[in-house]
């Protein structure tokens, strides 16, 4: 599988592809990944990946549009058990917070554990995956009559349900689902139970959706889904995720950027490729399910591709782009993992030239062929974990050093903090709107963020 992850998501972006790594980003004051510009009837509090946060923004409309009052809707993940048990706790902390509040659980570990949550006392009701895209859903939760449980066979979903978001509250940039579900079977992986097969949505709706992003004042627009370069298979015709990225691009010519979120590199078609090199709107910054960097490793996880295929990805994308960066989900401690299998993983991060890295120790979970693997002490794989992460430190202040004295430009996500094409923060002291597009050149470097000042004002929502 694809493009999923795992925490709280908060404005500093969730980057995770293929069942793997816990990133970290920076969630809004108070409970992770809370929606601050959700009215205070209707909170949400939202897990894991992109996709998640697209379709916290659906629910969002639909609960309001229901007149739901007073309730709270945690979007789950089920990617690792930590993000299972801090989902939990949430929830917890939501009623100790607000004992009348309405507490509404759905996302991928409600789906794949709908009794888990349904037992908690905290809890007014449980819907699947499906069910929380569609707005009689929680239409019946707003009247007296409607079930707790709402959470059907996901395996037999084959649409995926169309969403037509009007904002995101910031302006700094807009999702846009373009897949959901996934075919594969990776060892170590439960989200495609919790999603469903892989299924589409088809281009004109995608695009109609770009379109009303761009002319509502959005600069950059991320397209996301479970395994996005999977795109298509399930359309008449012929379809890709590089044709549908062309598509876009071609027909929605004032949107100013295009991103993409996480793919499996194995699946990148030829026009993916041919769009990287040729379109300056698709930014220069990929994230890869890599997952490891030992072949007997990737062939345990039932991956799709072995070391060499990752290496010469990075550098055919390289050569097209030379300012591509590129970032990568490695998982420490992988059952049976020798040292220098991790090695192995860990010099991945050099040979492909990694800017940014999801690391998280392995996490086994219930039900996966994995789970059954000789497993690795969890000592050992919590310091393998921290060598990578450290790696990536390493990397990351190599690549941001390099910046320095450049030129680029910069959409604002916050003020005085603007994200780079190749998605390296930069902090300004200049004042500017969220949303906006700046040209800034890049000073300096503390290792960690790019700091700079502001040349020319280029774009305003």
């Amino acid at each position: 599988m694809a493009n999923r992850a795992h925490l709280p998501a908060g404005d500093d972006e969730l980057e995770a592809a293929a069942g793997t790594a816990i990133p970290e980003p920076t969630a809004p004051a108070g409970l992770p990944g809370q929606d601050a510009s959700a009215p205070a009837s209707v909170r949400i509090v939202t897990f894991g990946c992109r996709l998640n946060a697209f379709e916290s923004e659906v629910m969002r409309q639909h609960a309001i549009a229901a007149g739901l009052t007073n309730a709270a809707i945690v979007n789950t993940c089920a990617v690792t058990g930590e993000a299972v048990r801090q989902a939990a706790q949430t929830i917890r902390k939501l009623r100790r917070e607000d004992p009348s509040v309405r507490i509404i659980v759905t996302g991928c570990a409600a789906q794949i554990d709908p009794g888990r949550f349904g037992a908690m006392t905290e809890v007014a009701a449980v819907i699947g995956n499906a069910e929380k895209m569609l707005p009689g859903t929680f239409q019946a939760i707003g009247g007296a009559d409607g079930e707790r449980v709402q959470v059907n066979d996901i395996m037999s979903v084959r649409e995926t349900a169309h969403a037509v978001i009007e904002g995101f509250g910031s302006k700094a940039r807009a999702y846009v689902q373009v897949q959901n579900g996934c075919d594969h079977r990776c060892t170590f992986c439960v989200i495609p139970y919790g999603r469903g097969p892989s299924r589409s949505v088809p281009a004109g709706e995608v695009v109609q959706q770009c379109r009303r992003l761009a002319e509502a004042g959005y600069a950059e627009v991320v397209l996301t889904g479970v395994d996005i370069t999977a795109y298509g298979a399930d359309l008449p015709g012929p379809m890709s995720l590089g044709r549908l990225v062309r598509h876009i691009l071609r027909q929605v010519p004032e949107l100013r950027r295009l991103r993409l979120s996480s793919i499996d590199q194995v699946e990148a078609d030829a026009q993916l490729l041919d769009v990287i090199a040729g379109e300056p709107r698709l930014m220069p910054h990929l994230h890869l399910s890599l997952q490891a960097g030992d072949d007997m490793i990737l062939k345990r996880m039932k991956r799709r591709h072995v070391r060499d295929d990752a290496i010469r990805f990075c550098a055919t994308v390289r050569r097209l782009r030379p300012d591509v960066a590129f970032g990568a989900d490695l998982i420490a401690g992988f059952p049976t993992e020798t040292p220098a299998m991790f090695a192995n993983s860990l010099d991945l991060i050099d040979s492909c030239e990694l800017t940014y890295l999801h690391v998280f120790p392995f996490s086994p979970r219930p039900g996966t062929p994995a789970a059954r693997m000789p497993q690795i002490p969890p000592g050992v794989v919590k310091e393998r974990a921290a060598k990578l992460r450290q790696g990536g430190e390493v990397a990351l202040a190599r690549y941001l050093a390099a910046q320095q004295g450049r030129d680029c430009e910069v959409v604002i996500e916050r003020p005085g903090l603007g994200r780079t094409p190749g998605f390296a923060q930069l902090h300004l002291k200049a004042a500017a709107p969220t949303g906006a597009l700046l040209k800034a050149r890049v000073i300096a470097s503390d290792g960690r963020r790019l700091h700079g000042e502001a040349i020319a004002h280029t774009y305003a929502p």
